[in-house]
């Protein structure tokens, strides 16, 4: 089936259906930051797993004082780190610190601020003193055997946090894809050049790569000259190097856009190229063999970035099992736009009291215009079966200043 100028929901459709599976390893947990969980993060006892105080101060019954008595001896003193102590006579207290388990016999911990201590005896100044105040009760925040975060999280230092107090030496997570970055063109020295009248410097490989970065994937930079057997030979040892190649321009119509023609010599499978929308139509997609995933932008920077953030984002979800919850905004203003086919449109986002997320259009000079994205947020997606889009309509939005 010739899979030319599809539909965006095919094109998703499609790339789910050519997930791949990412093994998995296990790394030490300070090792772990960045990476992808391959197994449940489980409590292995409750949290906390004692009641623990959350106040220096007293711990008494409180009964006692709701019986009166507002003077209390103090029995000894339990500090954080000692087994639990026993109040002998519900009429005393035990003097206790943050991070100590609440002495058996008590309920209710009050501050220092609230007392008056003299010579072993204290006198309660409040006169308000709730139950069970100041003392955080085991496993009010999760109970044991309870899953606190599902595998194909990214693991971030919360994570790692919470890894380290269940005991998690070492943690199993997804193995890193090896990625190559490739930018294509005569047009184009590197960053580090002083480009002549007709050239510019290379641009998109940049933010492609610091993209995967901050979503925990490392990859190389590479570049190709609009030489078509050079792009055969260059390309042939990249199928078998990398599991992700990502190849921005050269996927159009032009005399030099030879992509096409040489990944089909290498054998790499077209499951689609080009797509109704606006910007971003010429974008291609492919794999050789199980493993290796092909995936061509269009040169211009604006929609190489909606390509990267619509599809190469959603298959990396699928393929680690990443389910991410759409995110919604609000038009800010009217918009007409009557071709026939879906519209990125670049947004600023503003956030408003009422919790809603109100996206602005920001207009640039096409898909060439980058400078424009540094302006905004992510992109708005306005569905292709309409032309007319109110202010006030919500729609789908995709950010591209957050996480995977």
């Amino acid at each position: 089936m010739d899979r030319t100028f599809i539909k965006y929901s095919e094109a998703l459709k499609i790339l789910e259906e050519n997930k791949t599976f990412f093994s998995t390893i296990s790394v030490p947990i300070n090792e772990s930051g960045g990476r992808y969980l391959a197994e449940d993060l489980i409590a292995d006892r409750d949290f906390p797993p004692y009641h623990r105080v959350t106040m220096d101060g007293i711990a008494i019954r409180h009964r006692t004082f709701e019986n009166g008595a507002t003077f209390f001896k103090i029995q000894e003193v339990a500090p954080a780190g000692s087994i639990q102590k026993t109040l002998a006579d519900v009429n005393d207290c035990i003097e206790v610190m943050t991070g100590a388990i609440l002495p058996k016999k008590t309920d209710t911990v009050i501050r220092y601020e609230d007392l008056d201590i003299k010579d072993g005896l204290v006198q309660i100044k409040s006169k308000l003193v709730a139950k069970r105040q100041n003392v955080h009760f085991k496993g009010i925040d999760i109970t044991e055997n309870t899953v606190i975060k599902k595998l194909g999280e990214l693991i971030s230092s919360s994570e790692i946090n919470v890894a380290a107090a269940t005991g998690m030496k070492n943690i199993l997570v997804r193995e890193s894809p090896k990625v190559v970055i490739i930018s294509t063109g005569d047009e184009l020295v590197d960053v580090h050049e002083k480009p002549l009248e007709h050239q510019i410097r290379r641009s998109n490989v940049y933010g492609i790569k610091n993209t995967f970065k901050e979503w925990g994937i490392l990859a190389d930079l590479k570049h190709l000259s609009d030489n078509k057997k050079e792009m055969e030979t260059i390309i042939s040892s990249f199928l078998v190097d990398y599991d992700i190649l990502v190849i921005t321009g050269g996927v159009s119509k032009g005399k030099f856009d030879f992509l096409p023609d040489v990944l089909n010599n290498l054998g790499v499978v077209k499951h689609f190229h080009k797509i109704q929308q606006r910007p971003g139509k010429p974008f291609w997609f492919g794999t050789k063999g199980k493993n290796t995933h092909v995936f061509a932008l269009p040169g211009n920077p604006v929609s190489s970035f909606v390509c990267l953030y619509a599809y190469i984002r959603y298959w990396l979800q699928k393929s680690l099992n990443i389910v991410d919850e759409p995110i919604y905004a609000i038009l800010s203003e009217d918009i007409t736009f009557k071709p026939d086919l879906i519209l990125f449109i670049e947004v600023k986002i503003n956030s408003k009291s009422n919790g809603t997320l109100s996206a602005e259009p920001i207009f640039g000079n096409g898909s060439g215009d980058f400078i424009n994205l540094v302006y905004t947020d992510g992109f708005l997606i306005l569905p292709q079966e309409k032309n007319i889009f109110k202010k006030g309509e919500i729609y789908p939005y995709i950010p591209y200043r957050n996480k995977l």
